[in-house]
């Protein structure tokens, strides 16, 4: 790696903010001989650009001894993140794939099928006579041969081993403040009847502990080998069966990972087992601190490393959780260059949001989001309702309290198309949302007010959470959350002019805050301690939708805009 190229090799033709400071610290953590740099860049610092810097100083070819990695690579965990990378034009020199499932293939007749389906995943011995040209390999032994590749962290962790996508000399890793529970969900593996073709062949048993599920999963490969064999003597498949070879052969990689490390003493990976119901039923294999799936999909495919994001809290806490030395581990703060008083927080506590009192709670968020309704008349908002009952719940109350008209929400499936209907719609209406406090872009008017119904602590139910409890990994606990606060606050400011306040509506934050007060960036820390409680018009549904006391022309723009809104969007005519 060349340090001294960091400033050079910046994309774009000048400097904002704080971007040269950061990039002569990033060079001077790296010239100091650490392997890996932990960058702590806040919303608007343009880590893309940073990223971009990094990975150009990557060792060429015939710089230096031939049998030293060249070139880097680019990941992120968000799929939207390597869009918005596809799309940069500063970024033009970055060569994205993407997975086979993404293309489609060019066939005469095969044009509506995935590549991952096309005939020459169907046909054993196909000689396809436009590989060449097809998009997917094309962009694989592009992406293969330019000095900057960049993919998804899902596909980058599938990729290795991969002859195509050996060791790079940098890894540069966007988003990167998850990477351990990525990890782990990548390295989860659910066996049940939707997961496993063989499961009518071996169910589960009862299953205890991971020696339990180690025992059934080496049957399990037995019998998935049997039929791999079946399917493999074949010289054609449907689109079925090449389903079913494919996610056979996953499922043994999987599996035999699993056992192998499951029994390994010296791993420092520990497995839980989820089984609800009993012998026959799903179970799920989850690891803890997968340390050895990371130095695999990871940690062994550069020389090195740059992690790249606004929350990472706690550097000695990352580098336990993935497997890092923190004496060959750097962090780089970024300053935040957004005024503090164009990202407000405040203090609308309503009560808690715990399960028990959450009866008791919601209702009087409910009546809190009409109140800011009224205040932000003409500007769309947000609220993070962190559960897809918590949104049924309170679009069901903001309906009783007459606002509805003003009200859009989204369910698992059609996430996309809502927010996105919503986004380009003209009116002001509120966008009741579960699960986006990450990778979302709602710049300027697209929000300028958003709610954080519930304190996002992780849930207890989940078995590798309840270990760590048990374990007594309260902190742990405490920065998961503020990571996910955080997050949802840069939401809806993303440049130095824009604005946008957050309301908290679950008095557990203000807990919350002072349980994690030494993990805070202290640009977090300042906007906390300015934190007030605003004067908010008497509760009024009418006039959260303009049919109270006002401009009547502005009032009929309103109706208008919001009808044009429920129009184009996908549930219109269920919403009407």
């Amino acid at each position: 790696m060349k340090p001294s190229r960091i400033v050079e090799e910046f994309p774009a033709p000048s400097f904002r903010g704080t971007q040269e400071q950061a990039l002569a610290d990033i060079r001077a953590a790296f010239e100091a001989g650490n392997d890996v740099v932990l960058v702590r860049a806040p919303t608007g610092s343009g880590k893309s650009l940073l990223a971009r810097a990094i990975a150009g100083c990557a060792r060429r070819a015939g710089e230096d001894d031939p049998a030293k990695p060249v070139g880097s690579y680019y990941t992120t965990p968000q799929v939207s993140q390597l869009d918005d990378v596809a799309g940069d034009d500063l970024l033009d020199d970055l060569s994205v794939v993407r997975g086979k499932g993404n293309y489609s293939c060019i066939l005469p007749g095969e044009t509506t099928t995935a590549v991952d389906q096309a005939p020459c995943a169907r046909e054993r011995g196909f000689d396809c006579p436009v590989k060449h040209r097809c998009p997917y390999f094309s962009d694989r032994d592009i992406a293969s041969n330019r000095d900057i590749a960049a993919m998804t962290l899902a596909y980058f962790m599938q990729m290795a081993g991969s002859e195509v996508f050996g060791q790079r000399d940098v890894v540069v890793i966007d988003e990167a403040h998850g990477l351990a529970e990525w990890a782990e969900m990548y390295a989860t593996i659910e066996l049940g009847p939707a997961t496993v073709p063989m499961w009518g062949k071996k169910p589960a048993p009862e299953v205890e502990d991971s020696e339990d599920a180690a025992k059934y999963a080496d049957g399990l490969v037995t019998v998935c080998k049997r039929r791999q064999t079946e399917l493999r003597s074949q010289v054609e498949l449907s689109e079925e069966e090449v389903a079913e070879r494919d996610r056979i052969a996953e499922l043994v990689r999987e599996l035999q990972w699993f056992v192998q490390d499951a029994r390994d003493p010296d791993s420092a990976t520990t497995w839980v087992v989820d089984q609800h119901d009993g012998a026959g039923s799903k179970v799920v294999v989850k690891p803890m601190d997968p340390e050895r799936y990371l130095k695999h999909t990871v940690w062994d495919r550069g020389s090195k490393f740059a992690l790249l994001s606004a929350t990472i809290l706690n550097k000695e806490a990352f580098c336990r959780s993935s497997g890092l030395d923190p004496s060959r581990v750097a962090l780089v703060d970024v300053e935040h260059t957004f005024p503090v008083e164009n990202r407000p927080l405040f203090d609308t506590t309503q009560g808690k949001m715990t399960y028990e009192h959450r009866e008791e709670t919601l209702p009087k968020i409910a009546r809190l989001v009409v109140r800011l309704m009224q205040r932000h008349p003409d500007e769309k908002g947000l609220v993070h309702a962190h559960s897809y009952a918590i949104a049924e719940q309170l679009v069901g109350l903001l309906n009783e309290f007459g606002v509805g008209e003003r009200v859009r929400t989204h369910d698992a499936e059609g996430r996309d198309a809502a927010l996105d209907s919503w986004k380009r719609s003209d009116g002001a209406d509120l966008f009741v949302s579960v699960k986006m406090e990450e990778a979302l872009d709602l710049k300027y008017d697209l929000a300028r007010w958003q709610v954080l119904c519930k304190a996002p602590y992780p849930n207890t139910r989940d078995s590798r959470v309840a270990q760590r409890l048990e374990d007594g990994q309260w902190a742990w606990y405490y920065r998961a959350a503020l990571r996910t606060v955080i997050q949802a606050c840069g939401r809806v400011v993303r440049a130095p002019d824009d604005a946008g306040a957050t309301y908290l509506a679950d008095s557990s934050l203000l807990d919350l805050f002072e349980r994690a007060r030494s993990d805070m960036p202290p640009w977090f820390a300042e906007q906390v301690d300015l934190m007030s409680t605003p004067d908010l018009p008497t509760f009024d549904p009418a006039a959260a939708v303009g049919d109270g006391d006002g401009d009547g022309q502005t009032q009929s723009r309103r109706s208008r805009s919001r009808k044009r809104s429920l129009d184009d969007h996908p549930l219109g005519d269920v919403w009407q």
